[in-house]
């Protein structure tokens, strides 16, 4: 007589009870080109990632068996980097696609966690003025801080029926705040507001607003677009200029504010799950922001580690809608007369 089997978790069949770890895959087993190939990093980074993980994916569980660090580390990136469960991914590191989907939520919170570790402006004067010195190397625009833009990542559509993640086109999407440095390192990453929002009502919320406005970052700026209004530390490009100084000070701004567009098309080219050819993130709009961040701070780490930001290829699936610009003019007077200033002292 046939007895019934209820298939509960397709580990668990593979590989019994314990609290064993699972170490099927070996990185030691396979080549640098391999793991490059697969997901999307080289050997010695995803050690690095072991090490800085490892302990928030080592605890204690009651499932079938422990899957180690190691192979859920290589689970999310190859997730990351392809954007979808690969059964044969799943395969190659021996885990089922329910585990993968496990593996992925647990290092995305490990790396969330993380994320002001990895992702903030610097704080000590000298780095301050590195900061600075290297975006002046790029169009001799002074004083910059970081440049700043909206990038937006396709997400499923909510369970409820909210339109605030509809964006221009119609799509469901995150709208995500960023800054980066002239190397395209990120210095501030917000992942989680709506679609629906337009770029100037994202940064007159976002916490980056706050704070350059209780800091006083008196010594410096942001250049951000015309989708910005211009501020005492937010420097815009004119939208009608007149004279040689003005034309100077756009191209200047122009080129400088360039580098974010970049960091952009690398960080969807490198983390394809976000640059939509695989279809939107199946996931909720807060755990789509956490993914988002998370793939943010492994861009910050590879650049730590010397993986060139502008060496991956452009994409052509970019899931981001064009902002109709309005001719806004700030009546911030004093946002005026810096800006002013900076045309006279150093486009003249």
């Amino acid at each position: 007589m046939a007895v019934p089997i209820a298939v509960l978790d397709c580990d668990l069949l593979l590989y019994g009870r314990g609290h064993r770890t699972l170490d099927r895959f070996k990185l030691e087993d396979v080549t640098d080109e391999y793991l490059v190939s697969t997901y999307g990093f080289p050997r010695q980074f995803i050690c690095y990632l072991v090490d800085l993980l490892g302990a928030s994916l080592s605890r204690p569980t009651q499932r079938s068996r422990a899957i180690s660090p190691e192979t859920q580390i290589l689970a999310a990136l190859g997730f990351y980097t392809s954007g979808s469960f690969q059964t044969r991914m799943g395969d190659a590191i021996g885990i089922s696609q329910a585990s993968m989907s496990r593996c992925v939520a647990n290092v995305t919170e490990a790396l969330v966690e993380r994320a002001s570790q990895f992702i903030h402006f610097p704080e000590d004067e000298a780095a301050v003025q590195s900061l600075k010195d290297d975006f002046y190397g790029l169009a001799g625009m002074p004083g910059v801080l970081g440049v700043v833009d909206c990038t937006h990542v396709a997400i499923k559509a909510p369970n409820a029926e909210d339109l605030s993640y509809v964006n221009r086109k119609g799509l469901h999407s995150l709208n995500c705040l960023m800054v980066c440095d002239a190397r395209g390192a990120l210095l501030s990453a917000e992942t989680h507001w709506p679609g629906s929002l337009p770029d100037c009502t994202v940064l007159q919320q976002a916490a980056l607003t706050r704070q350059f406005e209780t800091e006083l970052h008196k010594d410096g700026w942001l250049l951000g677009d015309s989708s910005f209004l211009l501020r005492t530390w937010l420097m815009t490009p004119l939208h009608i200029p007149e004279t040689p100084a003005e034309y100077r000070y756009n191209m200047a701004h122009s080129a400088t504010h360039n580098v974010i567009e970049r960091t952009f098309r690398t960080i969807r080219s490198r983390f394809r799950c976000l640059d939509g050819s695989k279809g939107t993130l199946q996931y909720s709009p807060e755990k789509s922001s956490h993914i988002i961040l998370a793939c943010c701070v492994l861009h910050n780490i590879s650049l730590e580690h010397g993986l060139d930001v502008w060496s991956s290829p452009a994409t052509g699936h970019l899931e981001q809608p064009e902002e109709e610009y309005e001719q806004m003019e700030s009546m911030d007077s004093e946002a005026c007369r810096i800006r002013q200033e900076l045309l006279l002292t150093h486009f003249s």
